[in-house]
């Protein structure tokens, strides 16, 4: 018999990988998932080289376009990707893993197992929920920004196609999101093998303009960069917020961690991709350095007149790419916030039986299409879009690096002044980046601060509605030990069969089951207080899934535990439960619900429009029934009605 216990995980192993994804030692299984890492995880940095380097120098980052400023800016995408994302994420970052699990969601999870105090905790959770409200941002802007940015090359080969760039993006967007519920599954084996093309291609392209201008390589020096500063200053600070574009997606590194281990992202990084993106940049500077009248679109203008084409369809094939890792992480860190409370209830469908992380949500699915449709034809051109990019992207790194330094600190041990020097250089830039990024707030920086804004509204809502009613239905509710004690004194009516109640607090006798004795004046043979509870690591080791209490007169208190990155099926982890004879059967079994109805009170705990939110986001949510996979003709649900 398992013993009831508080509910938490074991903690000695917190730091080891994950259990479903090992790093591999070597062989074939490196190179493997090397390169689907390549296909998955590099999809939005490796794009950037589209519409970077061209608005450093464009209408929004104002630097005049000489060789000074050419050397100043690769010195600054040089450094940039050495400093933010080799050894900010790859180094540092990526050995905060979760069990083996990455992002926001995740490293919040870490960080809350070391703070004590409340108000730091709850510092802590607003913080992941800014990060992950950014991250939705970064889903709508990255896939309008890149297959624009593709299609734009068409532009290059004659003005004439200008007219159907918009149109040929939405048609291309729109038919991605058309087959996101099928999943990537059939196509997904493409996508490593053409990231490596598209690497390799980048490399290339750019080795043969450096051959011409080897001169260009002096930028890997950093005195370019401080010399930028001293001659331009304003206008190199403002060509920050296009720098940054060179490594949007270095946060990618970590979300995707998961799904393949830390040594093949860390080796697709040092040994391919890097160096291509590197040899692409300085490229592109060559070209300009020769051709300043190639600055309307380096990156088109590195091949020759009859790879324009061929560019053009790998370009949006690498987007789409692109785009869809983004699109995926979206369902991923959707389906986290669900399990650990920060939003409702959703469907979530499982695409893929053998890859336990391929997801799709419909309604997430199509309010990203919306909002992606919309930028397309709301900006209109990869550089409008520039300016609204930035801010997601170094919004989301700052508070990656901020929750970063409390693990450091907290679990890691780092000595503080070890911790401060490191990480306070990683704010620094951040910062450096972030204020530059918040000059094009009036050119479109406002767009993911709004969605942002609306995002954390509605997680924070729904974190303090459910804490409001949790407060309202338990506060007054009768223990659990004492109505088995009146039970006892005055048995009622027993009937066969098993009844599941499902609560939130084991402590209290459920509402349905108060509700279905009072009405019914009967109990069945079997009673069963049941509670889900999503843990803060990925996944909850078989062994540890199921708890259970007997408490006497064939009343029994079973805890399932699930973690964040797991969908709960109660029927399934109800089979194993040692309940007694006879074991209990589906066929035999019904699940009683509770369906609040939320009313006005006159001692509201929230603010009305508040109020309203919530009743609307709980009335949208999906209903127990198919979130915990009952089985519809077994369940009883209890209506009754709650105060807010």
């Amino acid at each position: 018999m398992l013993t009831l216990k508080k509910s938490s995980i074991q903690r000695d192993d917190l730091d080891t990988a994950s259990p479903c994804v090992q790093d591999p030692p070597g062989g074939r299984r490196l190179a493997g998932l090397t390169v689907a890492a390549i296909g998955v995880v590099y999809g939005d940095i490796g794009t950037s080289p589209l519409y970077a380097m061209r608005e450093a120098f464009g209408a929004h980052g104002g630097l005049p376009l000489g060789e000074a400023a050419v050397l100043g800016v690769l010195s600054l995408i040089f450094w940039a990707l050495l400093l933010v994302v080799t050894i900010k994420y790859v180094t540092v970052i990526m050995r905060a893993d979760n069990q083996g699990e990455g992002g926001v969601l995740a490293l919040v999870s870490l960080v809350l197992r070391g703070l004590r105090g409340a108000r730091a905790q709850r510092v802590a959770i607003v913080l992941a929920m800014i990060g992950a409200a950014l991250f939705y941002g970064d889903g709508i802007l990255t896939p309008a920004i890149s297959v624009l940015g593709a299609i734009e090359g068409l532009k290059v080969a004659t003005p004439a196609f200008e007219p159907y760039v918009v149109p040929a993006s939405v048609a291309i967007l729109t038919g991605l999101f058309l087959v996101q519920r099928r999943g990537t599954g059939g196509i997904g084996v493409l996508f490593g093998p053409v990231m490596c093309l598209w690497f390799a291609v980048l490399a290339l392209l750019g080795v043969l303009q450096i051959a011409a201008n080897p001169a260009v390589l002096g930028a890997l020096k950093p005195a370019h960069a401080i010399a930028l500063f001293g001659t331009h200053r304003w206008q190199a600070f403002v060509a920050l917020g296009a720098v940054v574009l060179a490594v949007t997606g270095a946060e990618a590194l970590y979300t995707d961690m998961g799904h393949f281990g830390r040594r093949p992202i860390r080796l697709a990084w040092l040994g391919f991709v890097l160096p291509a993106l590197l040899l692409n940049y300085f490229g592109q500077g060559a070209l300009l350095l020769r051709d300043p009248g190639a600055l309307a679109n380096p990156f088109y203008h590195l091949a020759p007149a009859w790879a324009l084409y061929p560019m053009v369809v790998l370009a949006t094939a690498a987007t789409i790419i692109a785009s869809q890792a983004v699109i995926s992480g979206a369902f991923s860190l959707t389906r986290q916030a669900v399990q650990l409370g920060y939003l409702p209830r959703l469907e979530i469908r499982h695409t893929s039986e053998r890859q336990i992380g391929q997801v799709y949500l419909p309604r997430v699915n199509w309010l990203l299409m919306a909002g992606v449709v919309a930028v397309v034809v709301g900006f209109g051109s990869s550089s409008a879009l520039a300016g609204a990019y930035g801010i997601a992207v170094v919004g989301a790194m700052l508070i990656d690096g901020v929750l970063a330094f409390a693990v450091a600190l907290l679990l890691w041990r780092w000595r503080p002044w070890l911790a401060g020097l490191a990480f306070a250089g990683f704010l620094v830039i951040d910062l450096a980046f972030l204020g530059a990024s918040a000059t094009k707030i009036l050119q479109g920086g406002w767009f993911p601060i709004l969605l942002a804004a609306i995002v954390l509204v509605l997680m924070s809502t729904w974190r303090r509605g459910r804490r409001a009613v949790f407060d309202r239905l338990y506060r007054q509710a009768p223990a659990l030990p004492s109505f088995l004690a009146t039970m006892k004194r005055h048995p009622p009516t027993r009937v066969p069969g098993t009844a599941v109640f499902l609560t939130n607090n084991l402590d209290v006798v459920p509402r349905a089951l108060l509700h279905n004795l009072k009405h019914n004046q009967v109990l069945h043979e079997r009673v069963v207080t049941l509670r889900v509870v999503t843990e803060d690591v990925p996944r909850v080791p078989d062994h540890q899934r199921v708890q259970v209490e007997h408490l006497g007169s064939n009343v029994h208190r079973v805890l399932l535990r699930y973690g964040f990155m797991e969908s709960p099926d109660v029927p399934a982890a109800l089979l194993p439960c040692q309940l007694g004879p006879p074991e209990p059967c589906l066929m035999d079994t019904s699940f009683f619900l509770s369906r609040e109805t939320y009313l006005p009170s006159g001692r509201p705990d929230l603010p009305p429009w508040r109020e309203q939110l919530f009743v609307h986001l709980a009335n949208g949510a999906l209903d127990a029934t198919r979130f915990f996979k009952l089985p519809p003709d077994r369940v009883v649900e209890i209506g009754s009605q709650v105060e807010i």
